[in-house]
């Protein structure tokens, strides 16, 4: 029994110690450009389901939705957001396109269909290892609140909203 019990920490210690080598030499790919492994990319999505799951706000949104909030939430985008996840016209820009992750173009893949809560999360605590920032520290909640409100909204929005959202600029002019 005590060989076998060796043999466990023989083995923790030399994967430990394997995994350390691999690291430190280069062999995992730190490039934007470079596909993501299998088991790095699991473990990214599985963490980020999970903390989403047990800290995205459930409350009901505390902004109504009105042409003026969702108008606000239209004009925080096209300052902070639009760079990456592109305007009406769902055109990535050139930094939309080199980011890895890809950011998703919000005109074509929208989140009209997530929580409001999850939408809260992604903005307010943006995503580790990926071009997501957070703007906790940027953003009020109010003003993050409007932001959802235009991203929840965004596949249906008032006519005058609309008009703004139809007016942002692409990053491709």
């Amino acid at each position: 029994m005590k060989s076998f019990f060796w043999g466990i920490i023989f083995t923790l210690v030399a994967l430990a110690a394997g995994a350390y080598i691999f690291v430190t030499h280069g062999w995992v790919p730190a490039n934007a450009d470079a596909k993501p492994g299998a088991l790095e990319t699991w473990a990214a999505h599985t963490s980020l389901r999970a903390t989403i799951k047990r800290d995205a706000p459930t409350d009901p949104v505390p902004v109504a939705a009105n042409d003026e909030n969702i108008i606000a939430g239209i004009k925080i985008y096209k300052t902070n957001c639009a760079v990456c996840h592109g305007a009406s016209d769902a055109q990535a820009s050139n930094i939309a396109t080199g980011l890895f992750q890809h950011a998703p173009q919000l005109a074509r893949h929208g989140v009209s269909d997530d929580p409001e809560g999850k939408i809260y999360w992604y903005v307010k605590h943006g995503v580790r290892l990926t071009g997501m920032p957070s703007f906790s520290d940027s953003l009020t909640d109010k003003q993050i609140w409007q932001v959802v409100l235009f991203l929840k909204h965004m596949d249906s929005l008032p006519r005058k909203a609309e008009k703004v959202w139809e007016a942002v600029p692409s990053a491709q002019m």
